[in-house]
């Protein structure tokens, strides 16, 4: 595959993985504008009840600056930063024990990601890099990766998958089952966040991710 431009993101979900490791290189977008909606600040994974959405509150631009919001007005994704008011770690780290602690591998993994939903990070952006840096370790996945230094509409020399980042976007993709913890109570739900196949597949879960296909 050849090299791609692609978003961290909050723990993205299976797709996002799927390219991310059969790239030759990995281009980070980090100059773009921030947008609702999008895998920059939430997640989805499998709890008791079905697909639960995990959101990273933030400070708008208007809260920042206490200059009131003009249509128009952008903020870069690089300057966002985590509403820590809100005690959102606690609530996710607690979400995820509930919906993966019965899982073959939430143990394995627990004393590596622990330290993400306990230490404070005013950005989301550095907080999104140490999300990836997990899971490429997890995956023992040695990439190859830049990130961006200027904001480029049209890239030509390489394939652009930021669309990817979109959570509402609708895109052809369809990977292989693997068992999930509630599968049995409410089915399979696919292209949830990585760490859905991380505590369930473990060591496995870079062998699953390059089989399958993802055509963009």
């Amino acid at each position: 595959m050849e090299e791609i431009l692609i978003h961290p993101a909050y723990f993205g979900p299976v797709s996002q993985f799927v390219v991310l490791v059969k790239a030759d290189k990995v281009h980070f977008e980090n100059e773009d504008n921030y947008q609702k909606q999008t895998y920059r600040n939430r997640m989805y994974i499998y709890d008791s009840n079905g697909k639960l959405l995990l959101n990273i509150p933030i400070k708008h631009r208007s809260a920042l600056t206490g200059e009131p919001k003009k249509a128009g007005k952008h903020q870069l994704y690089k300057e966002v930063q985590i509403e820590n008011d809100f005690e959102w770690q606690k609530q996710h780290w607690r979400a995820l024990k509930a919906s993966y602690q019965t899982s073959p591998f939430f143990e394995f993994y627990e004393d590596e990601i622990y330290p993400l939903y306990h230490k404070k990070y005013d950005y989301l952006l550095d907080f999104n890099y140490a999300c990836l840096e997990f899971v490429t370790e997890a995956l023992q996945l040695d990439m190859n990766f830049s990130k961006t230094s200027e904001y480029i509409l049209h890239p030509e020399d390489k394939k652009d998958l930021r669309p990817l980042i979109n959570a509402k976007g609708k895109f052809n993709f369809q990977h292989q089952e693997y068992t999930q913890v509630f599968q049995d109570k409410l089915g399979f739900l696919p292209n949830l966040s990585i760490l859905d196949l991380i505590f369930n597949e473990g060591p496995n879960s870079l062998n699953f991710l390059e089989a399958q296909e993802f055509k963009f």
